[in-house]
């Protein structure tokens, strides 16, 4: 009796242990050092808290101001991670702490990185007058975010690939359903060229209307980019474009009627 007393409360005193494990939260950075101009990495894992709620970074220069504070969204394994990009004109040279917080534990993760010194080109004018040469600096020609979805036939996978001429800040893409539920929201980081992709997971609860979903990013303090694609779905699956499966059976139906129509005018022709 004393041998199954002991064990039933070893089985309690582990249950208790696990119900309420201290959370963890770990950030790491891509380099120790680089240089103003360059980019940096910055990822982490954080166990034991809700998933729906971003992990909380924060940048703080040489000189003890705020540089960055974005919230980063974690996926399903407990990960995140956020690229920085240099802020205008560059980074300063210094010491750069950086922490990871979270709403659900008072623990906080900490790192640092080192920026050096890199001189910043000189943009070139719009004419040189010493050479007698004009020189025009490129510039863009459209602004803003282009993007597309790809996917198969019955697949539950959405692929969205994008590109973005802004890529200081993420972009929120947020999914809403045809009578404009919101089914979800996610989070990507463009690249250096401004380049991003999402994966999109469909199906389950949150998937079981029929119809036109609509993809929307956003980028910008007030979403001053924005791009919106549709998507249609059908018991938890991408079909195809619904305009032309549409278009198709429209033309089939009016060929039915116009020749059913004539065939009626031929039966009714009177005889001479």
């Amino acid at each position: 009796m004393l041998k199954i007393s002991l064990f039933m409360l070893f089985i309690v005193s582990m249950i208790s242990t696990l119900a309420f494990a201290e959370p963890t939260i770990e950030v790491q950075i891509s380099e120790n050092e680089i240089k103003a101009l360059e980019s940096i990495w910055l990822t982490g894992k954080i166990t034991d808290v809700s998933q729906y709620k971003p992990v909380k970074l924060r940048v703080i220069g040489p000189d003890g101001a705020l540089v960055f504070a974005p919230q980063v969204a974690i996926n399903d394994n407990g990960e995140f991670r956020k690229l920085l990009n240099p802020p205008v004109p560059s980074f300063d040279v210094g010491e750069y702490i950086v922490t990871a917080s979270h709403e659900d534990t008072k623990v906080v993760a900490k790192t640092q990185f080192t920026v050096i010194f890199q001189e910043i080109p000189r943009n070139p004018t719009a004419q040189s007058i010493e050479s007698g040469v004009i020189i025009e600096k490129e510039s863009k020609i459209t602004r803003g975010i282009s993007m597309s979805a790809e996917f198969e036939n019955g697949s539950d996978i959405i692929q969205i690939k994008g590109n973005t001429s802004y890529s200081d800040t993420d972009i929120t893409l947020v999914v809403k359903s045809p009578v404009g539920n919101l089914i979800t929201i996610d989070q990507v980081t463009s690249g250096i060229n401004g380049d991003f992709e999402v994966e999109i997971k469909t199906g389950g609860p949150m998937w079981k209307e029929d119809g036109i979903y609509t993809v929307t990013a956003n980028q910008g303090a007030t979403s001053e980019y924005n791009k919106s694609i549709k998507v249609e779905i059908k018991d938890g699956v991408v079909i195809p474009e619904f305009g032309v499966v549409a278009s198709l059976v429209l033309a089939i139906s009016i060929i039915s009627i116009i020749i059913v129509s004539a065939k009626s005018k031929l039966a009714i022709l009177p005889r001479y």
